[in-house]
């Protein structure tokens, strides 16, 4: 299944594994509004609001937000209780503080822009590797290896490692991730990578394996 040479990760059928995911990706895309531009602002925003929440719960915030702070100077010019109000059915309270910095920062430093640069998003007060990764990918479809618990799910069951609450951290997990997202369409890619864990390769329930477009390659599959 997967097999370690000079250091390198290999992987089988990279080509046919990304087509089969990207294909049934497209079937079932979950349409949610953050998905359906590439503005890296919104898709920013997005993110955010999605630390630890559902996307259905996203959704109605994510709304009113846009509509009341549709770019990066509108923002920037809120107050932190305005935020607050609009936030407070996430229980983001504690990152108002951040989303305020962040907004500041970006006019400040980028002129009201979200950066495209790597390191310039990770400056930014809040931003994790995740979300950085994310807006890069979604916003201006770089490669970037996505490592969350839903991905790093699939991961472990495709290759048969044990995964753990560190495993988004893991090096190994890491790799293997970035070596299986589709260099050209990375966006479709780990959008149905997303939804391949919420639909199909799920936690809390058995893994619908006869509907997934990718069980052929899985170590999970093979020993069940």
């Amino acid at each position: 299944m997967c097999n370690e040479s000079e250091g390198k990760i290999l992987f089988p059928d990279l080509i046919a594994f990304r087509r089969s995911l990207i294909d049934w990706g497209q079937e079932h895309f979950r349409s949610f509004p953050w998905r359906l531009n590439r503005d890296p602002y919104r898709i920013l925003v997005a993110e955010i609001m999605l630390h630890r929440t559902r996307a259905s719960q996203v959704v109605p915030v994510y709304k009113k937000f846009i509509n009341r702070y549709p770019d990066v100077k509108s923002l920037a010019s809120a107050t932190k209780n305005e935020l607050h109000e609009v936030l407070f059915p996430l229980g983001l309270r504690w990152r108002v503080n951040l989303i305020h910095e962040m907004a500041s920062s970006l006019v400040e430093r980028f002129g009201g822009r979200v950066p495209e640069g790597r390191e310039d998003l990770l400056s930014l007060p809040g931003i994790s590797d995740y979300i950085t990764g994310a807006v890069r990918c979604f916003a201006w479809n770089y490669p970037e290896p996505l490592a969350d618990t839903n991905t790093v799910r699939i991961i472990g069951r495709l290759f048969g490692l044990r995964v753990s609450d560190s495993s988004r951290r893991n090096r190994h997990f890491r790799k293997l991730l970035a070596v299986l997202v589709d260099p050209d369409e990375a966006a479709a890619y780990n959008y149905a990578l997303l939804d391949l864990a919420n639909e199909v390769c799920t936690q809390k329930q058995l893994p619908k394996c006869s509907q997934c477009p990718v069980s052929v390659w899985c170590a999970y599959v093979a020993g069940a």
